[in-house]
């Protein structure tokens, strides 16, 4: 049975909650996201969510609820860089409409068949295009856009300048927007 906690004794269980799972879940988080910035940001945003969550409505399993919403905050994070890709390949586009329709295809919240088969469609196509690509612009684009390496990141990775690295990008995208040109017709118009 859960009962209702006064707001003291709510501060000393998030106090608690913090202490106990702190660690584990920072390390749970780390082994999913790039940077460490990205799991303290993800960590702290599970937390603000858990004592807003605490202060109106009992939770009856700690350790599941925080995970599950850690895992949830990962996965929107992933989605994020995705729909960011996607702007920057579907840039001149010449119906914006099309492109909207072609990432809520990709992005929808439920998980059909078809929405599954469309997605792991959108990333092998991605990933034979990128393979098409000299190594030099497939490396920065994977780094750039997949790894969210900064220009200056790669830069020091590779004793490249920035300005080639971003020209070699830019070599990349155009290629990929040409190349999943078809697929991106095929999706829409589906």
């Amino acid at each position: 049975m859960i009962t209702a906690l006064m707001p003291e004794d709510k501060n000393s269980h998030i106090i608690h909650t913090i202490k106990a799972y702190g660690k584990s879940l920072l390390g749970f988080i780390r082994r999913r996201v790039k940077s460490d910035a990205d799991a303290e940001d993800i960590l702290q945003d599970v937390w603000y969510q858990f004592s807003s969550v605490i202060n109106t409505e009992p939770i009856e399993q700690t350790s599941a609820w925080l995970y599950r919403v850690a895992r949830n905050k990962i996965t929107d994070k992933h989605k994020k860089r995705t729909e960011t890709l996607l702007d920057d390949m579907l840039a001149g586009e010449d119906d914006e409409d099309e492109a909207t329709d072609f990432k809520a295809l990709l992005f929808a919240e439920t998980n059909t068949p078809e929405t599954e088969y469309l997605r792991n469609l959108f990333w092998e196509q991605l990933f034979i295009a990128l393979d098409e690509l000299p190594v030099e612009q497939k490396d920065v684009f994977i780094w750039h856009e997949l790894d969210d390496m900064s220009f200056q990141e790669i830069a020091e990775l590779t004793d490249e300048k920035v300005q080639t690295l971003v020209s070699r990008k830019r070599y990349a995208v155009l290629h990929l927007r040409k190349r999943l040109q078809q697929l991106y017709k095929e999706i829409t118009e589906y």
